[in-house]
């Protein structure tokens, strides 16, 4: 069963450009996205997706009304949604393991789903930019293909990726969308930066840095956020790295120097300092082998449910 583009199947043999010519409602649906102010998401109801993380949710979840996630350079932003239960995704890929990726959110999102019921699967890929190494292009076309090789119909409704999401400024590319969020009430996507990205910023940021597989991180039906536990090794030339100037950092630590956003070199400096104080998170922070949970509070916020702080 394949992926559909106004109930035709997609031809992967072919450029994603022939695609999209083919179709043109998609480059116009993209310049409509990228036309859009991104909008400030602030805490209250909002679940922020990291890197390799994802979340699922439906419309009836009293605590988590927005998923987002931003800092997307090369990085693509997917969302799935099935249209007859609301149920709803959001994940951050980065292609490391962008087939066993797609296919586990893909269960997530039927298992909120009756298989008897009416409506459809239905997906959004945002994010990437026409960038010198061509990480963008080669995430677009693995998603593809792994959407295309599912054994349900999924129906591609928004792709503002790689050359459609791509703007040039002194011979130097970027991407146009760098954040996105979906409103799980309403299915309406939208470019959004986020000033808060937690609960657990650091501690999340430190378990991609280490080599993590995509995680799901949220209880819908609990209501519940979890984070961990995680476990990692000391990191490899952590002061090292620590004593490189910005431009080191930007240069060896990112996949797009030019192109990522002002705050990248502070947020793998804050990463790293976590990643020094804690080396063994078995100690420091996961001794009892159990996660860190979170609820919403009447404010909207994430509160902690269990003791165990940093």
């Amino acid at each position: 069963m394949p992926l559909l583009v106004n109930g035709q199947r997609v031809d992967l043999a072919r450029p994603t450009a022939d695609m999209v010519r083919a179709h043109p409602h998609l480059e116009e649906k993209a310049k409509l996205l990228r036309s859009q102010p991104a909008q400030i998401v602030e805490p209250r109801g909002l679940l922020y997706i990291q890197q390799r993380e994802f979340a699922v949710t439906t419309p009836k979840d009293g605590s988590v009304s927005i998923l987002g996630s931003d800092d997307a350079t090369t990085c693509h932003l997917v969302v799935l949604r099935h249209t007859g239960s609301g149920a709803t995704c959001l994940t951050h890929c980065d292609g490391s393991d962008t087939e066993a990726e797609v296919s586990l959110i893909m269960s997530s999102v039927k298992s909120f789903s009756n298989t008897t019921e009416y409506g459809r699967l239905e997906v959004h890929l945002v994010g990437g930019f026409n960038d010198d190494r061509q990480l963008s292009q080669k995430l677009t076309n693995q998603l593809l293909r792994a959407f295309d090789l599912q054994p349900d119909d999924v129906h591609l409704v928004t792709f503002c990726v790689t050359e459609l999401n791509d703007r040039e400024e002194k011979d130097v590319h970027f991407p146009i969308i760098y954040g996105i969020a979906v409103n799980v009430k309403t299915a309406e996507i939208f470019p959004a930066t986020f000033p808060e990205k937690g609960p657990d910023e650091d501690l999340r940021s430190a378990h991609i840095l280490t080599g993590a597989a995509l995680t799901n991180i949220y209880d819908a039906k609990m209501e519940q956020l979890h984070i961990g536990p995680y476990f990692w090794r000391p990191f490899p030339h952590v002061d090292f790295w620590l004593e490189q100037d910005d431009k080191q950092i930007l240069q060896n630590l990112s996949t797009s120097p030019l192109a990522e956003p002002p705050h990248f070199v502070s947020h793998i400096r804050s990463t790293l300092t976590f990643l020094k104080e804690h080396p063994f998170p078995s100690h420091s922070l996961f001794p009892d082998r159990k996660p860190r949970i979170y609820k919403k509070n009447e404010e909207g916020l994430w509160e902690q449910v269990c003791n165990d702080k940093i």
